[in-house]
């Protein structure tokens, strides 16, 4: 009996205390799946930059979701998860889905090792999420009530992690998403400024937004002690893949799942209600 075929064995979320890996692991946990947890602490350790934590994760696994810390446009981050795509394969697991970045051509290129590795594949291709306000870099900013990004007017698709989660969990235990690049995107295109604004609204309280300069950002990161890597990839993020280039919607949500995208205003009105946002 191969691993994909065996339901007993397991399903492993690499990232699993990320914003997507820890909502794949309680929605696989809720359907009665059994997951193995890939991270540094697990019961098995994983790291990717440790290549001999990598057989162990992988024995016996049927089916894995892949995440790379910080991001796939790291460089050298498309090698290192292709060579473990394809020892994956080696292993015996029938199927890897990939979290990739929209719009990032070295994560293109790490879809591109996924999709080689010999095994089945699905990619779900995400940008901005709506919880980069309420779970990421953005939370003490909108508790001060000023956010202050290097960006103007350009129109981003935020994409709710919960929906990436139920991609990417239907790709993991359904049939019919073998072979798909699944870009997912948000039901509108949104500004910074006008995201901000929504979260204003949710929680009645003023919220302003101040375009900075890109190099006046990176510095204040660079003084509160943000690693290199991290200050890169924002200076990354934010001046290339933010460029116009994502600023327009895909059905990857509705293929994948048969219903249309989270609102970023539902989004805003439900976090709002747990307080997260409370001064």
């Amino acid at each position: 009996m191969t691993a994909a075929a065996n339901t007993a064995a397991p399903v492993l979320i690499l990232g699993a205390t990320g914003k997507t890996g820890r909502r794949v692991a309680e929605r696989l946990t809720a359907l009665g799946v059994p997951t193995r947890l890939g991270s540094r602490t697990a019961p098995i350790p994983f790291d990717w930059n440790d290549r001999a934590t990598w057989a162990p994760v992988l024995e016996g696994v049927r089916a894995a979701y892949l995440t790379y810390y910080p991001d796939l446009a790291v460089p050298g981050a498309a090698d290192i998860v292709g060579d473990f795509a394809e020892q994956a394969a080696k292993a015996g697991v029938e199927r890897l889905v990939l979290l990739s970045g929209r719009g990032e051509p070295e994560a293109q290129r790490a879809e591109e090792r996924v999709q080689s590795a010999g095994t089945a594949w699905t990619v779900v291709r995400a940008a901005w999420f709506h919880q980069n306000f309420s779970e990421n870099f953005l939370v003490e900013p909108v508790l001060q009530g000023e956010v202050a990004l290097p960006v103007t007017d350009v129109r981003e698709p935020f994409v709710d992690a919960d929906d990436i989660a139920d991609v990417a969990v239907a790709a993991l235990t359904e049939d019919g998403h073998a072979g798909e690049v699944y870009e997912v995107t948000g039901p509108r295109l949104m500004t910074f400024a006008e995201a901000v604004a929504e979260v204003a609204g949710a929680i009645g309280r003023k919220i302003d937004f101040v375009p900075v300069p890109m190099d006046a950002y990176a510095a204040v990161l660079t003084e509160l002690g943000e690693p290199e890597e991290v200050v890169w990839l924002i200076r990354y993020l934010f001046t290339e893949v933010l460029d116009g280039r994502n600023a327009h919607l895909t059905d990857g949500v509705q293929r994948a799942l048969g219903r249309e995208p989270r609102d970023f205003a539902d989004y805003a009105r439900e976090v709002a209600a747990t307080g997260v946002w409370t001064v």
